[in-house]
Parts: structure tokens; sequence; C-alpha cells
């Protein structure tokens, strides 16, 4: 249906483009992985990517069902961190907030976009993924 290109340049502190010229970062270590922090990384990017991948999920799920979810946002937390095999690991966390919503009903909603998500999908059994509701 559809395939994004984009290209790194100079890893973690370099630059990162895509092939349409949407995007245009530049990339630098956090600095609590010991770096400078001026420019994106690829968790916060992970994070942004995820994030509205869930939320639109989570809209078309909604709508199927005839739910009204104004007001609703999903953030995403990305950690990164080392595994047992002596590389690193990413960890994700994501708050989603369906406020008209009766909780058993936001509940059932979020379950559903977690089996819909591509990123839910591609996640799965491969990092941990917390899910909160509130």
């Amino acid at each position: 249906m559809y395939v994004a290109e984009a290209t790194a340049h100079g890893g973690r502190n370099g630059y990162v483009t895509s092939q349409d010229g949407h995007i245009q970062l530049k990339v630098a270590m956090p600095p609590q992985l010991g770096g400078d922090g001026d420019g994106t990384n690829p968790e916060q990017l992970f994070a942004a990517g995820y994030s509205s991948c869930f939320h639109n999920a989570l809209i078309l799920v909604g709508n199927r069902e005839g739910y009204d979810l104004t007001g609703s946002t999903v953030a995403a937390k990305v950690g990164i961190g080392p595994n047992r095999t002596r590389g690193y690991g990413l960890a994700v966390a994501l708050s989603v907030s369906l406020p008209v919503l009766d909780p058993d009903v936001a509940a059932k909603l979020v379950d559903a976009a977690h089996e819909v998500c591509p990123y839910s999908n591609a996640t799965r059994g491969n990092i941990d993924v917390t899910i909160l509701l509130g």
C-alpha cells in the first residue's frame, strides 16, 4: 500500500532525510547517553511514529463502533537501555486519554487498537509495550 524511505547520514550524530524531502532533521545523542542533545534522536522519532499510528488505529476502531473520540490523545515514551545479549533494547509506554468515554468502553477500544496498529503488531513479542489508560 505504501513504503516510506529515509536515509541516515552519520548515525546518531548526523542527520536524517526522507526521500520526499519532508524530513530533514539533525540527530544527536541525548545527554543521558553522553551526547550534546543538539538534535532529535531515533527514540523520539519512534515515539512520534508509534503515538501517531496508535492514535489513528484508535480513531479507526472508535469510528467503526460509533464512538466519539473528541479530545483523545496518545503519548509515547520510548526508553533505550542494555539488553541481556550485550546489545541494546527498547521499551515503550503509551499513555492514552479518551476523556469523553466510559472507562470500560475506552479499555475495549484500546485493546482493539493494539491489535490493529502496525507498530503494535511489529513490536509484539519483541519489546515491552505498556499501555496506560487515563
